[in-house]
């Protein structure tokens, strides 16, 4: 029977990594739950074997309901009745397994009713329920709004909340408007206090939002009369049990079909406000979308392992010119990229959710004791790494799902084309994913600060200490050196224009390198897995950042005008 966790022991592989230890201690606090609950590891060894049996259920849960529905939601989608979202007709199936396997409230305490799983497990189950339909990823992994509520809300919302979503709620996130995308500064849904019913009243429109219809929404909305910038914006929660938003509009969409876009209209809809005033943009939403952007790079890593599979087997089966397609090299070339691509995009997203597992566990510790000056400067660092990392993880990974997915058409050749088969489906559900949640332009934005300041350079530096002498390692030591004179030269030229020209080649070159290491890495713990997809990253990330520093190095000032539109 198949199994979307078990089938690929490469997932398995990450939760042996040697800060694991240090995180599921963290995030267990001494394992004392184990005094309350009966379901709660004693130690380490049990943590992770419990990690491995939710993984399972999920991965069973995956391969054998959600995947087999895939393509019945993809052709039904969902509709409007009378104002209200209405799921395809496999969705409520799919929603009803999970919720009766337990998959909810994946990252809640357990007095809340919720699982207290790590960032990376939570990302696990994602990545594998976005392989049998990314999707249906997006409406269960919307779970994961509750953290901002735990984190910023009070503790008379957390406990009116958290246990609803934990028992299989939906939530959405509502942010966008049909004059505020990515400049979320200009959002104008308007928030007013209700002194007569002690409450907030929200009015407006907002757009594009995914799982719009959902139980519990976070909104984005402008409390501050007069004010236009981000200053005068807070978070509220919605919950649709008192009615006042409608869905006027579901968008008929390229991919993920099952899971439906929409256009709401509030209309004095009655809100609580979350965390404090004016701090809706500033703070809170940028929590919410860094773990939005970690749920799309698991979402995106699940892509690339189902468009590789369904590129590996078809090579396996098609025969032409009375030989197995599979031999061909430009075959088997595009097979060990795409294997390569999704090694190392999926120990970068590893990598970034132990990250985040490290901060938020020390941070979660810190709500009820004070910590002592080594944690909170442990819990400093890793959340300085976190935030590093995750544009890099949510932008690279988009791409590579992209990639992947395309080359599976490649690989069908006509048939690819043609809609009974699934990579078609990847590749238009995968074209989103370096869209939503910002655009991977806009996380090269956010990278390009740790570029020029020197962070990534000494991660990499770090990185190269601690990796065994060997060939790869070498010749990815000699890239960094090219990497650094890059970023140097852009430096030297003292031009804001030419450094946001040349800001994704950096960030690519930045990314490659980073997961050239991490890949190594791997492969000297695991070379039965990895060693294949180092030899071919490695060379990859060679043919890229050769080409890049190369280009970086001979750009100036003038060569602007020649790529601006007339």
């Amino acid at each position: 029977m198949a199994n979307y966790y078990s089938d690929h022991p490469e997932i398995d592989f990450h939760l042996s990594h040697p800060l694991m230890k240090r995180l599921v201690e963290l995030k267990e606090d001494g394992f004392k739950d184990a005094d309350e609950f009966d379901y709660a590891p004693v130690d380490f060894d049990d943590a992770i074997e419990n990690y491995r049996r939710i993984l399972d259920i999920t991965g069973d849960v995956a391969a054998n309901t959600i995947e087999p529905n895939s393509e019945s939601v993809d052709l039904e989608g969902p509709h409007l009745d009378n104002g209200r979202m209405v799921y395809a007709s496999k969705t409520f199936e799919n929603l009803d397994v999970t919720r009766k396997a337990g998959l909810y409230g994946v990252s809640m305490p357990r007095r809340f009713g919720g699982l207290n799983l790590p960032s990376t497990v939570f990302s696990m189950m994602s990545e594998v329920i976005s392989a049998a339909d990314a999707g249906f990823q997006n409406i269960w992994s919307l779970q994961s709004c509750i953290d901002t509520l735990y984190e910023f809300g009070s503790e008379e919302q957390r406990a009116k909340y958290i246990p609803r979503i934990c028992a299989g709620e939906t939530m959405s996130m509502d942010l966008t408007e049909p004059d505020a995308g990515s400049d979320l500064q200009r959002v104008m849904l308007k928030a007013t206090f209700d002194e007569k019913e002690n409450c907030w009243r929200l009015n407006g429109v907002k757009r594009f939002i995914t799982n719009g219809d959902s139980d519990i929404h976070l909104v984005l909305a402008r409390s501050e009369e007069g004010t236009k910038d981000g200053r005068g914006l807070s978070m509220f929660i919605y919950d649709k049990r008192n009615g006042g938003v409608d869905v006027r509009h579901i968008e008929h969409k390229l991919g993920i079909h099952g899971s439906p876009t929409c256009e709401l209209t509030y209309k004095n809809a009655k809100a609580e406000l979350c965390g404090d005033r004016k701090m809706g943009l500033i703070k809170y939403v940028m929590a919410l979308m860094n773990g939005a952007r970690l749920g799309i790079a698991a979402q995106s890593v699940g892509v690339e392992q189902e468009a590789y599979n369904e590129g590996l087997a078809y090579a396996r089966e098609r025969a032409q010119f009375g030989e197995k397609i599979i031999n061909f090299p430009a075959v088997y070339d595009m097979l060990s990229r795409m294997k390569a691509k999704l090694d190392a995009g999926r120990s970068l997203l590893y990598c970034t959710s132990r990250y985040v597992d490290m901060y938020k566990s020390i941070e979660d510790i810190g709500r009820y004791r004070k910590l002592e000056p080594e944690e909170r400067a442990e819990m400093k660092q890793y959340s300085r790494l976190a935030d590093a990392f995750t544009p890099l993880a949510k932008g690279m990974n988009s791409e590579y799902a992209s990639q992947n997915a395309y080359d599976a058409i490649s690989i069908h050749g006509g048939s690819g084309f043609i809609m009974e088969y699934k990579s078609q489906r990847l590749y238009r559900d995968a074209r989103i994913f370096s869209i939503y949640e910002g655009t991977t332009q806009l996380q090269v934005v956010a990278a390009i600060r740790y570029v020029t300041n020197g962070t990534y350079m000494q991660v990499m530096r770090d990185m190269l200490a601690a990796t065994p002498d060997g060939a790869l390692k070498n010749r990815v030591a000699s890239l960094v050196d090219l990497y650094e004179k890059a970023v140097e030269y852009v430096k030297e030229q003292g031009n804001q224009e030419v450094q946001d020209f040349l800001a994704r080649r950096l960030y690519d070159m930045t990314a490659e390198i980073i997961m050239s290491l991490l890949i190594i890495d791997d492969a000297n713990r695991a070379p039965e897995l990895f060693e294949k997809s180092a030899n071919v990253y490695v060379r990859m990330t060679e043919e890229d950042v050769c080409a890049k520093s190369y280009y970086v190095m001979h750009f100036t000032e003038a060569d602007l005008p020649a790529f601006k539109a007339e």
